[in-house]
């Protein structure tokens, strides 16, 4: 979930107004002014960074990123922002690049380090001193001191301090980033290697300076949703919990924001039910230890990059995101296919999909809704054009996919089923045990975000609020009726 910060407010402000000159028709004859609107000169706001020239030239790339371009490839710095929106809404092919560093938000963090605060007491144990085992720690002054060239970040000194004085400053996006894809380029700003990356958007989450931001397609989407193209809204079942709303009240939305159909991923998710159970019976009954599902992107692109022990066992059964769009191809041929998701993973997954047309998150849906006036919770209720089961929909939870999966396959195998989710130290490190052949289990659910896919990186609604609510709509234990 991204954090109620003042970076989100941005972001989320940036999309309402965007969408809100779409909507209006002045997009093109209003968008080079949006900075200096946002940040006038007699801007009485709270100042963020070091002066308002350097706050509008941020949000000038916030914009260029929003519109879906990567700042990087910036080539003209007066090439006016109306331009990167007329590309944008001419444009037919995506960028395989999801996520992109503006580097005039980048702070530079500095390295790494620990650090003795001031509530150093001074203490004659000196613990700090005594046991590092570098002798990077000398007591002056009355208190302790690193020497940062000496130091190689053990934290032992850290566990010696009995005042918890020492403490650990981290370069945030590098600390975040489970697979080290974020590091100091040679200009001391972050760089992101796209190759290594596995999209989990944890950097993007972390940086307090709002300096990593998706490609976002959201002007496409806009511009379709405008037009008589068939549109199929492909939402992930996450997407119950978002709003003070019932599903069928979201349809019903979704239909008003000019969706031609709509579609709960969580009948796909059926589909990958029934597959990967007869999946894991296949392999297990041939000798296979174990098997991990494959329905999320960043745990399976984290699997096959770097933990080769664990890649052959992840499932090969599609993703509940492939089934639906799968299902709404057989039914709607002529319509795009539009998946609304709660993370970046998915926008990768999508690039390497052909079902798949586009990918709008729920911030993007949440900012359109705003901007066109739709209030979901007063909308007229409309039922989803494919059935979806209890089932499917607690796919948005941590344990749901173990849970559906073990209740189809029942007393059929001797079932050890197992969930991980948040790619932190703990989880990799639990991986890292399975992929070596010593876990317990032989049936492992993993998601990249804890808690499940309710706590993606691009919802807007408080996780524990959106479990409640989709826990609410999953005790109903009823099918939700299609069209």
């Amino acid at each position: 979930m991204q954090p109620d910060n003042n970076t989100t407010r941005i972001r989320r402000e940036l999309m309402v107004t965007l969408a809100r000159q779409f909507f209006e028709g002045t997009l093109l004859q209003r968008i080079d002014r949006l900075p200096l609107e946002m940040r006038p000169r007699d801007y009485r706001g709270q100042r963020l960074r070091c002066c308002i020239h350097t706050e509008r030239a941020i949000l000038r790339y916030r914009l260029m990123a929003l519109m879906g371009f990567n700042v990087g490839d910036e080539t003209d710095e007066l090439k006016p922002l109306s331009e990167y929106a007329r590309e944008a809404l001419a444009r037919q092919k995506r960028d395989p690049r999801v996520l992109t560093v503006i580097d005039d938000a980048c702070s530079a963090c500095v390295k790494s380090r620990y650090f003795v605060t001031n509530a150093c007491q001074g203490c004659m144990a000196r613990s700090c001193v005594l046991n590092c085992p570098k002798k990077a720690i000398t007591f002056e002054g009355g208190q302790s001191r690193i020497d940062p060239e000496t130091c190689v970040n053990c934290g032992r000194c850290v566990d010696m301090c009995p005042f918890h004085a020492i403490v650990r400053v981290p370069v945030p996006c590098e600390e975040a980033c489970p697979v080290g894809a974020i590091t100091r380029g040679d200009s001391g700003k972050q760089a992101l290697e796209h190759e290594a990356c596995v999209h989990c958007g944890k950097c993007m989450q972390a940086c307090p300076f709002g300096a990593i931001a998706e490609q976002s397609e959201f002007l496409e989407i806009l511009r379709v949703l405008g037009t008589p193209i068939p549109t199929v809204a492909l939402f992930a079942p996450a997407l119950l919990g978002q709003f003070e709303a019932s599903p069928e009240q979201l349809v019903g939305a979704l239909k008003a924001l000019g969706f031609t159909h709509a579609v709960e991923v969580a009948a796909g998710a059926d589909r990958t039910t029934e597959a990967e159970a007869e999946e894991l019976i296949e392999r297990l009954e041939e000798g296979d230890p174990f098997m991990t599902t494959s329905c999320c992107p960043a745990y399976t692109d984290l699997a096959r990059k770097t933990l080769p022990g664990l890649a052959p066992r992840i499932s090969h059964t599609p993703t509940p995101m492939h089934f639906t769009a799968e299902m709404a191809a057989e039914r709607f041929p002529e319509a795009l296919r539009i998946f609304i998701s709660p993370c970046v993973a998915k926008r990768r997954e999508a690039l390497n999909d052909p079902l798949v047309d586009s990918v709008l998150t729920f911030e993007e849906l949440g900012a359109a809704f705003v901007a066109k006036g739709i209030d979901v919770a007063q909308c007229e209720p409309a039922p989803p054009d494919m059935a979806a089961t209890p089932d499917g929909r607690g796919f948005a939870m941590e344990g749901g996919v173990r849970d559906a999966v073990a209740r189809r396959i029942r007393d059929r195998i001797s079932l050890r089923p197992e969930r991980l989710s948040g790619l932190g130290k703990d989880m990799l490190r639990q991986l890292k045990v399975l992929g070596a052949g010593k876990g317990t289990g032989n049936f492992v659910e993993c998601m990249s975000c804890e808690g499940g896919c309710i706590n993606g990186p691009c919802v807007v609604a408080n996780p524990r609020i959106s479990r409640r609510k989709l826990e609410a709509v999953l005790k109903e234990g009823v099918s939700v009726t299609s069209r």
